[in-house]
């Protein structure tokens, strides 16, 4: 007797085209998972009492139940089954109570298919965190990821003949030890190592809360023991990075000065802005917000150009009655460069301006 080991992924959703979408592209990766779509709440209670499921996708806002109300009748009747909460309607309310409620993963449309399919493939696959090397993620990386993202965790580090550990609960580092040492100091002490290994194990809890201190305040506080440590090697980077910068400014110069530009935004592919050239300089806010603006403007016109079989963002250019803006893909980074202004701006000298200028970014990013 053979017994079907394929895994099960439930998706509800109130758009049917939406549904029958998804089960199409993701029908691809049959190989991994099977498909399944309802289109309610209700639903979806009756396909889960018939069969197991490994994992919902669930919208937030349906009638009658909505994907709150799932997420919770899921968790207390097939715990087993991982749950990612999927919306429209994005907020930090909404995304604290779907992850307090016990959700897995937050997703806002609109997404690409492709992001979603990864997130599908880690959300199955049986590893209970991720792991790294702390040459490629710095240390106090890893740390805001797991406060921002509110997780209860536990972060170990291994650096030479050395370990130690950190444990978050809800965002909050509630305590950390290495060796005999207990506590900020073994946090601290851990912060000072260069170089190792480390590995996120998600929903472990702290054995004990020898931590009361913010996390931002326990980072400043380590950033200002490392400078001690290292000497002039922190001012050394700075003014590394100070010099990259500047390089950077200059390569833009023709751009800045051009008539009509305004603003000039290098930001990642997640909207996160690098550099800023312009009358935002000392409103983050904005910035943020016009950085998540360019992000979800590329997402949307990558979801229109997947129907032509070509999702590929390298240039954009949009005009509008007071506007106009250029958006430029970096080689070789996941990263754009938008320039914004009036409709003065001379998109031709821009475009020349940026293949001379663009290639060297790479080594400066």
């Amino acid at each position: 007797m053979t017994y079907n080991t394929q895994k099960r992924v439930l998706i509800v959703d109130d758009e049917e085209d939406l549904t029958w979408t998804l089960s199409k592209k993701l029908s691809k990766d049959k190989d991994k998972f099977e498909i399944f779509t309802v289109n309610s709440g209700k639903e979806a209670i009756d396909v889960l009492n018939q069969m197991p499921f490994n994992l919902v996708i669930s919208d937030v806002r349906m009638p009658e139940v909505s994907g709150l109300d799932l997420l919770n009748l899921i968790k207390e009747q097939y715990p087993s089954t991982k749950v990612i909460i999927m919306t429209a309607y994005g907020s930090s309310d909404v995304q604290q109570e779907a992850s307090l409620r016990g959700s897995l993963h937050y997703i806002e449309k609109p997404f690409e298919i492709n992001e979603l399919r990864q997130i599908i493939i880690d959300a199955l696959s049986e590893k209970e965190g991720f792991k790294g090397r702390v040459s490629d993620f710095q240390l106090s990386d890893i740390i805001q990821l797991n406060c921002l993202g509110r997780l209860s965790s536990a972060l170990a580090v291994n650096h030479e003949n050395e370990e130690g550990l950190i444990y978050f609960q809800e965002g909050n580092i509630v305590h950390a030890e290495s060796g005999s040492l207990s506590g900020e100091e073994a946090f601290y002490h851990i912060m000072s190592w260069r170089g190792g290994e480390f590995y996120v194990y998600r929903d472990r809890i702290s054995p004990q809360e020898s931590i009361s201190k913010g996390w931002q305040s326990l980072l400043l506080e380590s950033l200002r023991q490392l400078d001690e440590i290292s000497g002039g090697e922190s001012k050394d980077r700075d003014n590394e990075k100070a010099r990259r910068r500047l390089e950077i400014e200059s390569l833009l110069s023709k751009v800045r000065n051009a008539e009509g530009v305004e603003h000039i935004l290098i930001h990642s592919e997640a909207g996160f802005p690098m550099q800023y050239l312009g009358s935002l300089t000392n409103d983050t806010a904005k910035l943020s917000d016009l950085g998540n603006e360019l992000s979800n403007l590329v997402k949307e016109t990558r979801k229109s150009l997947n129907v032509l079989q070509d999702d590929s963002v390298k240039f954009m250019e949009i005009q509008t009655e007071n506007q106009i803006m250029l958006l430029h893909k970096i080689p070789g980074e996941y990263a754009f460069i938008s320039i914004i202004g009036t409709p003065q701006v001379h998109p031709g000298f821009i475009r020349m301006e940026l293949k001379r200028a663009l290639p060297k970014f790479s080594k400066l990013l």
